[in-house]
């Protein structure tokens, strides 16, 4: 077996058809993202494969550098998104994880940090810092409906009875970071840009599902996720905070959950989310599963954790990131977002 760099020029299908068949890949392990991370925020790709001696794939791993004097410097599988590991033979999976080692001392990054969703035994240490949330979804949605309390039935009722609609396509991608821009500067979190969503739209039209709950014309709640092997991911969810007494968000999620349903899509994964954060009981309420993700990492500078608003040193950031006006936040935030992992 052999080890190699590709920029996946030329190697972009042979790659998605590995991805597509092996244990374990995900979404997030798809050729197109190495495009939309390096064309839409500048990261530089590390992108690996391993080859047997017929030159047949047998492994893959897609690697992200995000860099800055203030944040750190990490390799990232992959940035943004919560999976992304090494997948193949579990020999070619060791040579992945040897290779971004030393990659990761080469070039002296601070922490190289593997998203796996699997405890894949690679000798590094383990980070259980997330969790993703899970619903197994029944055939048919009056069965899911049926098993919610009275109370949660009396949640997603509210904003049905205020005349709001949930709706799904690609063309409500406007819409869907309208509202994700306005969520994230009140959450003091620098905005991913309105081109890293319009090019996943055009990349992953098969995987994709964007989600817009509306008041008429007027977008409320959003949410943007992924279909994998019978199971979505809602990636990001947002909604707009002056409209929470009507509560479009719980619309939002039994609308994707409706629409999963009607598409055989029989597992919904709430992404990821911190334990015992406000977060982690609002998609535990739904009825879902936790599910650690044991993330890998290997440590070689002085970072052991990426930053986080909750760390002492940044929480200034969100604080003054809050009171930024809209249209400041959303100028500035997709420049200094490349730089967080």
């Amino acid at each position: 077996m052999s080890v190699r760099p590709t920029a996946l020029e030329g190697d972009a299908g042979a790659w998605d058809a590995f991805v597509t068949q092996a244990e374990g890949s995900g979404f997030c392990h798809l050729a197109g993202w190495h495009e939309v991370m390096h064309d839409v925020l500048g990261a530089e790709c590390h992108y690996l494969v391993v080859s047997g001696e017929d030159g047949e794939l047998e492994g893959v791993l897609p690697l992200a550098r995000v860099k800055s004097r203030l944040f750190g410097h990490y390799l990232v599988s992959l940035p943004f998104l919560n999976h992304g590991g090494p997948i193949g033979t579990p020999r070619a999976v060791r040579l992945l994880v040897r290779s971004a080692v030393r990659e990761a001392v080469r070039s002296r990054a601070d922490l190289l940090e593997l998203r796996t969703r699997r405890d894949l035994d690679l000798g590094l240490p383990l980070s259980m810092r997330k969790h993703e949330v899970v619903l197994d979804l029944p055939a048919a949605e009056e069965t899911l409906w049926d098993g919610y309390s009275a109370k949660l039935r009396s949640q997603i009722r509210r904003p049905m009875k205020e005349g709001l609609e949930a709706k799904f396509g690609a063309e409500h991608v406007d819409a869907f970071y309208d509202v994700f821009a306005r969520t994230m500067r009140d959450l003091g979190t620098p905005v991913l840009p309105r081109a890293w969503f319009e090019r996943i739209a055009r990349t992953f039209p098969a995987q994709v599902v964007f989600g817009v709950v509306y008041r008429g014309s007027e977008p409320l709640a959003a949410g943007c996720g992924f279909v994998w092997r019978g199971e979505f991911e809602i990636t990001w969810a947002c909604s707009v905070r002056r409209a929470s007494r009507i509560a479009p968000n719980m619309l939002l999620y039994w609308a994707f959950m409706q629409e999963m349903i009607r598409r055989g899509v029989t597992r919904f994964n709430f992404g990821r989310t911190t334990p015992g954060s406000g977060p982690h009981k609002f998609k535990q309420q739904w009825g879902g599963r936790d599910v650690p993700l044991p993330w890998c990492r290997y440590t070689s500078g002085e970072r052991a954790a990426p930053p986080s608003p909750g760390d002492s040193a940044y929480s200034w950031g969100p604080r003054l990131w809050r009171h930024l006006p809209l249209p400041v936040a959303n100028a500035v935030g997709p420049h200094l977002v490349r730089y967080l992992p």
